[in-house]
């Protein structure tokens, strides 16, 4: 399979989606008073990780992806 242009915009696209919104459940889960058992915290430290790793992953993808259209068009 061939990546088009729009292909790897929307990798990238995700990868951005991705950080911005787990940067913010990060912000919220440092932000919380509440009295929560270590397991939660865990539990989330640990979905904010994969998270932020899949990030990396597809905007690697995404970027290659771009950066491969931009040299067979030139």
């Amino acid at each position: 399979m061939k990546f088009e242009r729009k292909h790897a915009l929307f990798l990238l696209g995700v990868a951005v989606w991705n950080v911005l919104t787990y940067a913010r459940f990060t912000k919220a889960l440092i932000d919380t008073e509440e009295d929560r058992p270590t397991g939660y915290y865990v539990a989330h430290s640990i979905l904010i990780v994969v998270n932020v790793l899949i990030a990396v992953v597809l905007g690697r993808w995404g970027w290659q992806a771009l950066r491969a259209r931009r040299t067979t068009e030139s």
